[in-house]
């Protein structure tokens, strides 16, 4: 029996070692070396010098006027696509789930703009909005509703309304899927019970539907404000940061620190600064789905 035990742990650490090793060694490790970095003076010309420099680089990023922007731009489009993707998503969810016929094929319709390339719907949405795009041209030459081209992408509140746009859009098929798998799980003798005490379609919504998935939405909307904060590729071919870096996010402006001017140790310290705000919010979004339920069992 002993040597049974032995042979069965000998094959699991057989199992394990090799996901292990190649866990540290692209994961763990590079996470601690980053963390090193973020207290070192690294730039790409003096990549073989690295003096230790403490907290100046987090100092530098904290007295730096250009992150509170790309950080505010940041928690403005968490705040902003979050609800509307979550939001449309469950609409969408809620009419499909209803459907019987042809519903495969509106589930795949919907679920299109998920699978379509960043890079391709972010060139679209420029076009449409830049200055001499398809939208100015049917504003002044189809519709006549303005003799002069509207520069949409020029400001920072209109190149980021695009980008947001554009992440709304892109994530309505995604949070439809979660949802429609949901609410696919919710016990009909819910409804029934409902029926009876005579609830109409909105208390069911409310009172059965919501409370039945509550964990789903909490996954959705912890998924959805990390992607929030991940924005990239849309900042980036939409506006690329312009004007003068108003319309930049954390990404993005951490991009531009690091292989624009060189400044990797800045850049890692704004990427710990960013993981710490997301696990503060995550902490903030679990404590508050905790402190609805408790509040609702009251």
């Amino acid at each position: 029996m002993e040597t049974k035990s032995r042979v069965n742990r000998i094959q699991m650490a057989a199992l394990l070692i090799p996901g292990l090793i190649i866990f540290s060694v692209f994961t763990v490790y590079p996470i601690l070396r980053l963390f090193w970095v973020s207290f070192c003076d690294w730039k790409l010309d003096s990549m073989i010098t690295q003096p230790f420099i403490g907290l100046t680089n987090y100092r530098n990023v904290f007295s730096d006027d250009t992150f509170w922007i790309v950080f505010v731009n940041s928690i403005v489009y968490t705040l902003i696509t979050v609800p509307g993707q979550m939001m449309l998503g469950l609409f969408t969810a809620v009419l499909l789930n209803g459907i019987k016929r042809f519903s495969v094929t509106y589930r795949v319709i919907n679920y299109l703009p998920v699978v379509t390339s960043w890079v391709i719907a972010s060139l679209v949405f420029r076009y449409v909005f830049n200055t001499e795009g398809l939208l100015n041209y049917v504003l002044t030459k189809v519709l006549h509703l303005t003799g002069q081209n509207v520069r949409w992408l020029d400001s920072r509140w209109g190149g980021l309304s695009v980008a947001m746009m554009l992440g709304i859009w892109k994530g309505v098929g995604w949070n439809m899927v979660v949802f429609l798998a949901a609410l696919q799980q919710v016990p009909q003798d819910l409804y029934e019970a409902a029926d009876i005490d005579g609830g109409g379609a909105w208390k069911k919504f409310i009172h059965v539907t919501l409370p039945s998935i509550k964990g789903t939405i909490l996954f959705a909307m912890v998924m959805l404000t990390i992607g929030g904060f991940n924005v990239f590729t849309s900042i980036k071919m939409i506006t690329g940061g312009k004007p003068a870096h108003q319309t930049d996010t954390l990404l993005t402006w951490m991009y531009y620190k690091a292989f624009s001017t060189g400044k990797f140790g800045y850049s890692a310290a704004l990427s710990f600064v960013m993981a710490f705000s997301l696990g503060l919010m995550a902490i903030l979004q679990f404590k508050a789905m905790k402190n609805r339920e408790m509040g609702g069992g009251a």
